[in-house]
C-alpha cells in the first residue's frame, strides 16, 4: 500500500518539476479597462440602446425633433403628453399639445424630459433630480421622450459623472440615476415584461442646434 502511495507521490512531483516556473504577469495598471468605442459617438450610443429596446431618432433641427414627437404619438397612439420644462415646451408649444397641469399628471401617457447627459459606452441616459421635470417623469410616463442635444453626448459613464461633478461642484443632485432601455424584467418565471418598474419604451431624440 505505501509502495502504491509512494509511487503516486513520486510522479506528482516529477510533473510539478516538469512544469517549470509559472512567470507572473503584471497587469498594466495605465491601459483602459473599455473596449474602444465607434470614433462617432452618436453611432456608438444608437447601436448600444438600440440593442436593448431604445429608439435614437437624430434630428438636424428643433422643427424636425417636433415631427419626431408627433410621429411618435401617431405610432404609439397617444396624445397626452406631460412637460414641465418650459425650454422644450418652447420648441414644440406650436405643433402639440403640452400638458404641464399637475391635476392632470394621472391622465398622461407620455412624458417628454431633458436629460444630463448620454454615455455612448452604455447607451444610457444620465438624469438627475436636478432637472425641471424632476423624478417623477422618468418613471411614470407609459412612454418617455428624451430631447437632448449632440454636445451632451461623453464617451463612457465615468466621463458623464465628471461633467456632473462640474456643473454642479458641491451641490450633487439628490438623485443621479442611469436609464438603460426601457423597464423591463425577468424575475417571474423567466418571462421577459416590458415596462414593469418604469416606461414600456424610451425614446431618445437627438438634435445638432442648441436647445
Amino acid at each position: 500500500m505505501d509502495t502504491a502511495r509512494n509511487n503516486i507521490l513520486a510522479r506528482l512531483k516529477a510533473a510539478q518539476e516538469k512544469r517549470g516556473e509559472i512567470g507572473e504577469a503584471i497587469p498594466d495598471f495605465t491601459s483602459s479597462i473599455y473596449h474602444r468605442l465607434n470614433d462617432d459617438l452618436l453611432l456608438e450610443f444608437k447601436a448600444n440602446l438600440e440593442m436593448i429596446g431604445g429608439q435614437v431618432i437624430m434630428c438636424p433641427s428643433k422643427d424636425e425633433a417636433t415631427v419626431a414627437i408627433q410621429k411618435i404619438c401617431t405610432e404609439k397612439n397617444q396624445d397626452r403628453i406631460f412637460c414641465t420644462d418650459k425650454q422644450l415646451q418652447k420648441l414644440i408649444k406650436n405643433d402639440l399639445t403640452i400638458d404641464s397641469d399637475e391635476d392632470h399628471f394621472l391622465s398622461l401617457n407620455i412624458g417628454l424630459t431633458g436629460c444630463e447627459f448620454l454615455v455612448a459606452h452604455l447607451g444610457s441616459v444620465l438624469i438627475s433630480s436636478a432637472q425641471i421635470s424632476g423624478r417623477r417623469l422618468n418613471v411614470f410616463p407609459e412612454t418617455h421622450v428624451v430631447v437632448a442635444n449632440r454636445s451632451q453626448m461623453t464617451d463612457y459613464l465615468d466621463q458623464a459623472m465628471q461633467k456632473l461633478q462640474e456643473k454642479y461642484k458641491n451641490n450633487l443632485p439628490s438623485l443621479i440615476s442611469n436609464i438603460t432601455g426601457p423597464s423591463r424584467t425577468a424575475d417571474i418565471e423567466k418571462t421577459l415584461v416590458m415596462g414593469m418598474h418604469g416606461p414600456k419604451s424610451l425614446f431618445v431624440i437627438i438634435i445638432d442646434e442648441n436647445l
